[in-house]
């Protein structure tokens, strides 16, 4: 079974073509995400079924549950798509978990847009426990501490913690905690954020189903939308993650773009030992 490794930001992922009626074993995805055990990754993606000419992405987490939409994992995919000649340079449909996208590889391979969807405040969608509401600047106890944050989605779950600092240390600390809160019905991603000026901000993140993770695309584009929301930046900014960077704009109606790169690391062929191990 063929594998490709791409990286964007320092979030790597492994395409694998599993059979598109397959689902792999929660067993099999952490192994082969394993770094001393198999290839080592921060998830799986794996070629869907799409009807009608379009492209299908699954997202696995390293932990072996299925994620709805990852912003890196997007790109990174659409850069295989590209890699296979499966696609060009004009735009093409991505049919995701968490809702359908529109790509475009740019650069000769080496910067993806993709319009990633629209993010929404809304408690039902996100979701998190309680009435339904916009989840803007809530309070939320998390082991006897009191923490303001800002509840969003772009077909995935988002807790945004707008911070005068921010830290490795934190994220560790709080992460975990509150991506399993008993508000979070489907746990959660969340950032950290810091607004470094109108047309910049600089995030932190713990990933649901990851854990600390130099980048992440879709958390980017949470972080974005909830600062525009709250009158912090400007539509058009950057987001500096420790992985690197990416552009992000926000429509009045909160849909969102985003442009990053996207880079291949190597191929080869997943032994039968290491599919066997896992079994």
């Amino acid at each position: 079974m063929k594998f490709h490794k791409y990286q964007a930001l320092r979030n790597d992922y492994i395409v694998v073509e599993f059979d598109a009626a397959q689902t792999p074993s929660p067993a099999l995805v952490r192994r082969i995400c394993d770094r001393h055990y198999g290839l080592g990754s921060d998830g799986i993606l794996m070629p869907g079924h799409a009807p009608n000419g379009d492209h299908a992405l699954r997202i696995f987490n390293p932990d072996g549950s299925e994620a709805e939409k990852s912003g890196n994992g997007i790109r990174i995919f659409a850069r295989y798509l590209w890699d296979m000649k499966r696609v060009s340079d004009q735009p093409f449909r991505l049919i995701t978990k968490g809702g359908v996208v529109q790509c475009q590889v740019q650069d000769h391979g080496r910067q993806i847009m993709v319009d990633m969807g629209k993010v929404t405040f809304d408690s039902a969608e996100i979701p998190i426990a309680g009435p339904q509401r916009e989840v803007i600047d809530e309070e939320l106890d998390v082991a006897g501490e009191k923490i303001r944050f800002n509840g969003a989605s772009i077909g995935n779950p988002h807790y945004v913690i707008h911070a005068d600092a921010t830290s490795r240390a934190m994220v560790e600390r709080l992460g975990p905690l509150i991506e399993r809160h008993e508000k979070f019905p489907n746990r959660t991603n969340v950032q950290f954020v810091k607004i470094a000026s109108r047309r910049r901000i600089e995030i932190e993140i713990w990933e649901r189903g990851a854990g600390y993770t130099f980048a992440s695309g879709s958390s980017s584009c949470a972080a974005a939308a909830a600062s525009v929301r709250r009158g912090f930046c400007d539509p058009d900014l950057v987001v500096a993650m420790p992985g690197g960077e990416l552009s992000i704009s926000v429509s009045t109606a909160f849909e969102v773009r985003m442009t990053g790169p996207a880079a291949k690391v190597a191929e080869g062929v997943l032994s039968p030992e290491l599919i066997r191990a896992a079994a």
